[in-house]
């Protein structure tokens, strides 16, 4: 009788103890579903963010000269991207340094809905300082969304992880780099240009509920008025001056003013003097810099710098004025230009795709990064081939060439510079190579609308010796050419005045296409100078705020 209780006692105890083994395995693998459709929930919303970014970037610029005619301003072909651009560039490294302070998941949130509130304000722009204005808010929240996309997935996962989940951010470029130029010239030919903007809505706020409910990282509830003082206002407030003057001065150049006029003097010197101003706030006066000077100590960051700028400065000025060579050179409509550049933009983004399996399965950068340079100047060189007579199949096929190899360059130099970086200081260095990129492709869209222009005011004297009428000429001349390249087109009757006008759009930007080819050169020889380094797969927590910043 005993023995049958011991027994029967013994097996209600094991089927006890199997129910709660298997009540913890349903609840370990619950937690670890609820965890996956997080993780899930969280890479949508960056892949989004992401797209966002990219797709403002693409969707403009087949969509430029429409622009420019409707709202009468020749001058807004430069600045519809360069103020955006600008804004880029300037805070890009303020957004970094602020999730420092008060953790990703606020500032994020912060920069998605300031582009949500900005898109609308470009959308209902009625003239093109509204317009100018609007981009640059803009632009100011993308190069939040952009530093921070980085930012959040370096706390996420391991570097050779997150390897991976950057180059799978590329989709989000082959669908904005292939459909954006395509939908912003149909917008602009056939709906409106304003849809450009209006688009953004939906997809930004779906991005914003998804990160509200589902990116939980480090939250250190930094206090308001704790984090304001630690921001580091004179490097912010010079860097502002030193970029806005800078640029100010190279577009004004020829173009608005005489190179030697004392405006243009001014603001090129007084904005290159705010750089030591700049440099004396990181090295003397700021407790927490936005860009600390022992990152630029190291050759290897500073290779890594300097490729990522060569690289994006040639990919805006491709992006940028490809379309521009389309529709005055190929006599292409926006949504035809839109098509000629899927060949660019697609090989873009798909190198990148391309790079993060490479990086991720072998762990090695330094060869997709040489193979990368000497493709692109390659495809870039080709580019200044590109004339009148110049086929679809040239066209195409130097487009192939020069995608491939600058689609190997968007991730390398990120993840070269973040393996030779502290797991504290990444978020800087993530937002310094994110401010030497948007500075890079603001100095792109400001010089290669100087260089553009200045070869259009020195074509003026073949174009007046080929008998084309004065106002024709006047419309050819300087910031209108690229603003008026649709109804030149449609005005000219004559086929040997017409070709003249085709030539002289093809000489201007073949003057960009050998300035682009050479800067990527420039990037070949300091690539020499990164370091290979074997890059982990192990994961650290990130712990923002001011207590670990001041450890």
């Amino acid at each position: 009788m005993d023995t049958e209780t011991s027994s029967e006692g013994g097996t209600s105890g094991d089927a006890s103890r199997i129910s709660d083994e298997k009540l913890e395995i349903g609840l370990d693998l619950e937690a670890k579903t609820r965890s996956k459709l997080r993780i899930l929930a969280v890479l949508t919303a960056l892949f989004l963010t992401l797209f966002l970014t990219a797709l403002d970037r693409t969707i403009v610029a087949t969509a430029i000269p429409t622009i420019c005619s409707q709202l009468h301003s020749a001058s807004g072909y430069a600045w519809i991207g360069g103020a955006y651009l600008l804004a880029n560039a300037a805070s890009a490294p303020i957004w970094a340094k602020l999730s420092d302070i008060w953790g990703r998941k606020l500032i994020l949130l912060m920069a998605v809905a300031m582009f949500f509130a900005t898109s609308i304000v470009c959308a209902l722009a009625r003239n093109m300082k509204m317009l100018i204005v609007g981009r640059a808010l803009q632009g100011a929240a993308g190069g939040g969304l952009m530093q921070l996309v980085n930012i959040v997935l370096s706390d996420l996962f391991s570097l050779r992880s997150r390897a991976l989940f950057i180059g799978l951010m590329e989709v989000m470029w082959a669908v904005a780099g292939g459909i954006g130029p395509v939908l912003g010239g149909i917008f602009a030919q056939d709906v409106s240009w304003r849809w450009i903007f209006w688009i953004n809505l939906p997809i930004s706020g779906a991005t914003f509920l998804l990160l509200l409910f589902f990116l939980d990282v480090h939250n250190p509830r930094t206090q308001f008025a704790e984090g304001f003082k630690a921001i580091d206002w004179v490097g912010s407030l010079s860097m502002l001056g030193l970029i806005v003057m800078l640029l100010l001065g190279l577009n004004f150049g020829r173009v608005t003013f005489p190179w030697n006029s004392a405006k243009v003097i001014c603001l090129i010197i007084f904005g290159s003097l705010l750089s030591i101003v700049f440099v004396l706030s990181e090295a003397k006066l700021a407790k927490y810099p936005l860009v600390p000077l022992k990152l630029l100590t190291s050759k290897h960051n500073v290779a890594c710098l300097l490729v990522t700028f060569a690289h994006e400065f040639a990919v805006l000025a491709n992006e940028y004025y490809l379309p521009l060579f389309f529709q005055s050179v190929y006599e292409a409509s926006p949504s035809q230009s839109g098509v000629l550049l899927l060949a660019l933009s697609i090989t873009l983004a798909l190198g990148g795709i391309a790079t993060g399996v490479i990086i991720y399965k072998t762990g090695r950068y330094l060869e997709c990064i040489w193979i990368g340079l000497a493709l692109y100047a390659i495809g870039n060189g080709l580019f200044i081939k590109l004339d009148a007579d110049s086929s679809l199949a040239m066209i195409i096929g130097f487009q192939l060439i020069a995608g491939v190899g600058g689609g190997l360059l968007f991730e390398p130099p990120l993840i070269a510079l973040q393996a030779m970086t502290s797991q504290e200081n990444i978020a800087t260095a993530i937002g310094t190579l994110g401010f030497i990129r948007s500075l890079s492709t603001s100095l792109a869209a400001v010089i290669g609308g100087v260089v553009f222009q200045n070869g259009m005011d020195i074509q003026g004297s073949n174009l007046r010796s080929a008998g084309l009428p004065p106002d024709i000429i006047g419309k050819l001349s300087g910031a209108r050419a690229a603003a008026n390249v649709g109804d030149i087109v449609s005005e000219l009757s004559d086929p040997m005045q017409k070709l003249m006008v085709r030539e002289a759009f093809a000489w201007s930007l073949r003057n960009l296409w050998i300035l682009s080819t050479c800067m990527i050169f420039c990037g070949l020889l300091f690539s020499l100078f990164i370091k290979k380094k074997t890059l982990s797969r192990e994961h650290m927590e990130t712990k923002t705020g001011l207590a670990k910043a001041d450890q």
